[in-house]
């Protein structure tokens, strides 16, 4: 069997549009998936990011499954140190409730947003964050089946029982350490932090504790991914992702930038974005599966999620169809014990 496919959306906001666009081409990318037969698509909270509109990722997802029909949606993730744990699955149990079998709920420990964005949200940076072991497992709890044995003081309604799949996501080692010793799927966010991904995918395999949710590791690994006709062509749509990491490091984050053609980068910033940016894949079909065959070789995901924020929707839907059909060129032997 090929290794699952998937979309991570994070409802970009281009230059000369807006967020009802945005979210028109949520829509259309989902559908398009959905028909291409991507396992699932994922959408991020983010918050203060003029370029970014899934802040309220729950209220997307729910109209992202009105305008499909099969396809699995959750979030890629919910930032829960933002967010009290029955909150979380009363919403999600809400669209897993309207929506069956089609809900993932993926979950970060980041706040999404700078000190700003904390306080706005009357958080206290740090506590919640020591909290989120704690948190997880009181989510777990809520969209559990409740004991015959004992009544719960607080339950999710709705959300109790609806055992909506939870994801722990991350960049650093903390969050593979929490997936494994809770049985639960990781997801690494190689796509912009790739530092720490081979070391983060063997301490979660090594240390991965068989639970009721899952009986071996299983492990995604999120990856830019722009294909194109030819190379030139898929350089040309990837340099609005570089120009949005050139923005990052100089401090001038905007909306994502139409591609320029044969761009440079910085030359001090370099070495940073080389290291940013290890987690893509660009170029033809070919070149595209022999980047991936490498990750696999190396790396052993179980799926990916693949991140595309080209400008041109055309070119993203383009990039669907030619990234699907070379799934099966993936040689997926294991080589992980």
């Amino acid at each position: 069997m090929p290794v699952p496919f998937s979309i991570l959306d994070l409802a970009r906001v281009i230059e000369g549009g807006d967020v009802a666009q945005s979210f028109s081409e949520c829509v259309s990318t989902a559908q398009t998936a959905e028909s291409l037969g991507y396992e699932r698509v994922w959408y991020a909270e983010h918050h203060n990011m003029i370029s970014v509109a899934s802040s309220a990722t729950s209220v997307l997802i729910g109209h992202i499954a009105a305008n499909t029909k099969k396809i699995r949606l959750g979030s890629g993730g919910i930032m829960l140190p933002n967010h009290s744990p029955l909150t979380i699955a009363e919403q999600f149990g809400t669209l897993a409730t309207l929506h069956p079998g089609r809900i993932d709920l993926g979950l970060g420990r980041a706040p999404g947003g700078d000190a700003n964005v904390i306080r706005a949200l009357r958080k206290h940076k740090g506590k919640a964050a020591e909290r989120f072991p704690d948190d997880v497992q009181e989510l777990i709890s809520y969209l559990s089946k409740p004991d015959a044995n004992s009544t719960p003081t607080v339950r999710a309604i709705p959300g109790e029982g609806t055992e909506v799949p939870i994801w722990i996501l991350g960049s650093s080692l903390f969050g593979a350490q929490l997936a494994a010793h809770l049985g639960l799927p990781y997801a690494f966010a190689s796509h912009f932090a790739p530092q720490l991904l081979t070391q983060a995918a063997d301490i979660y395999r090594n240390e991965f504790k068989p639970s009721k949710h899952l009986d071996k590791p299983y492990f995604m690994m999120a990856c830019n991914v722009f294909t194109a006709d030819t190379e030139e062509e898929a350089h040309f749509h990837f340099s609005s992702l570089v120009q949005g990491f050139v923005g990052m490091l100089t401090g001038r984050r905007g909306l994502v930038r139409p591609p320029v053609e044969n761009y440079q980068a910085p030359p001090e910033l370099g070495h940073q974005l080389n290291n940013m940016l290890q987690g893509s894949a660009v170029g033809t079909p070919s070149q595209v599966a022999e980047r991936l065959s490498h990750f696999q070789e190396q790396l052993e995901p179980d799926e990916y999620m693949i991140s595309m924020p080209f400008y041109e929707h055309a070119a993203r839907l383009k990039s669907l169809q030619l990234t699907k059909n070379i799934q099966n060129k993936i040689n997926v032997t294991s080589k992980v014990a």
